[in-house]
């Protein structure tokens, strides 16, 4: 009876020292608190556990990370970014999108007087273009002294006005009127 109550208490305290050595001191490295010798990291009685390494700072306003636990420490994860919008196709098109005509009206045609005609030219488009205006000279018949061919560089939904010289023609005494081509095709 004597050896049966003293192998009782070297069993008991076999397992006391067990039970310091494994489950009390499983902290990693935390600090022990009180009461029991619990491991460092808070525990709820469901068992979820809201530790934060002693090392990791908490979230600010502005960080998304999380902690996640996984067995006896605390996880981070890296916080997520939203990517940068990319330009949509509808965009992209509508910068590719061919510019419309402009139109062309004559302002005054050449004389001897001034061997220039003038003409302006408008461009019904959001952003700026280049339009190719035709326009003739001819004499009092009606027949062509001279057809002519300018690119006109006009800003968006602006207008341009620019001279066409007749002198080249050699006939400016001949020319008794001036047509411009109500279209002016948009060349790029």
């Amino acid at each position: 009876m004597y050896t049966r109550g003293r192998t009782l208490k070297v069993t008991a305290v076999s397992a006391m020292v067990v039970l310091a050595l494994t489950g009390f001191s499983s902290g990693h490295g935390h600090r022990s608190h009180g009461g029991g010798g619990c491991s460092s990291s808070h525990q709820d009685h469901d068992g979820s556990s809201t530790a934060r390494d002693s090392g990791s700072s908490g979230s600010g306003p502005d960080d998304s990370a999380t902690s996640t636990s996984t067995g006896g420490g605390s996880r981070r994860s890296r916080p997520t970014r939203t990517p940068t919008p990319t330009p949509t196709a509808s965009s992209s098109r509508a910068a590719a999108r061919p510019l419309k005509d402009g139109t062309a009206v004559l302002v005054h045609c050449a004389s001897t007087a001034d061997p220039y005609a003038t003409v302006e030219v408008r461009n019904p488009n959001g952003r700026d273009g280049v339009f190719m205006v035709k326009m003739s000279f001819k004499d009092a018949r009606g027949f062509a002294i001279a057809d002519t061919g300018n690119e006109v560089s006009v800003p968006a939904k602006g207008r341009t006005t620019f001279r066409v010289s007749a002198v080249s023609t050699g006939r400016v005494a001949e020319i008794a009127h001036c047509e411009v081509d109500p279209r002016a095709v948009a060349d790029r």
